[in-house]
């Protein structure tokens, strides 16, 4: 037997989440963690802020958070990349990322940082994968009712969990799933 790395789009991505991360907790209030950090605060002068509005997504605050990321990560990018292609499911992994950094500058002014938006992407996406002209999975209802209540029941709780981040990276794999084009 030998090893293989089938999945390189998930593994650069889980890669970049822990140089991001290791940058975050190690190096905090410096030029190169805020390249992780998406400022809330539209900064249209700044080519940091610029990149931050994808870079964020590698940055986490501590190891729990981290490695329920990439758990989760490790465990479905690669069945979504092997039904989609490396190239596809990292083109899905950008647009949701910068989607929702758009979204979020619009809608709120606080800090921005972690891999969940596209955790989410990734577990509603999960349930697509197999679906057939004009059928809704039953999982993927399922999945709606339990993930998108519990973000919506912890939003009511003051937290600093971006609920939003993570119910619209779940409407992104919906769409992405439901579009396979």
């Amino acid at each position: 037997m030998k090893i293989t790395f089938q999945s390189k789009g998930s593994l650069y991505l889980a890669l970049f989440c822990v140089i991001g991360s290791f940058v975050v907790m190690n190096m905090p209030h410096t030029v190169y963690s805020q390249l992780f950090i998406l400022n809330g605060q539209a900064q249209f002068g700044d080519w940091k802020w610029y990149l931050s509005l994808l870079t964020y997504v590698f940055g986490h605050t501590s190891m729990d958070h981290l490695l329920g990321n990439m758990s989760l990560l490790l465990i479905l990018g690669p069945i979504i990349e092997l039904k989609y292609g490396t190239q596809r499911f990292v083109w899905m992994s950008i647009i949701t990322a910068i989607a929702t950094a758009i979204l979020h500058v619009i809608l709120w002014d606080n800090q921005l940082l972690g891999f969940s938006g596209l955790v989410f992407m990734y577990i509603v996406l999960s349930t697509l994968l197999n679906i057939r002209n004009r059928e809704i999975p039953f999982t993927f209802i399922l999945v709606i009712i339990l993930y998108f209540g519990m973000e919506i029941l912890s939003s009511l709780k003051e937290t600093q969990i971006s609920h939003f981040a993570h119910l619209f990276g779940g409407a992104m794999g919906a769409f992405w799933g439901f579009n396979k084009k």
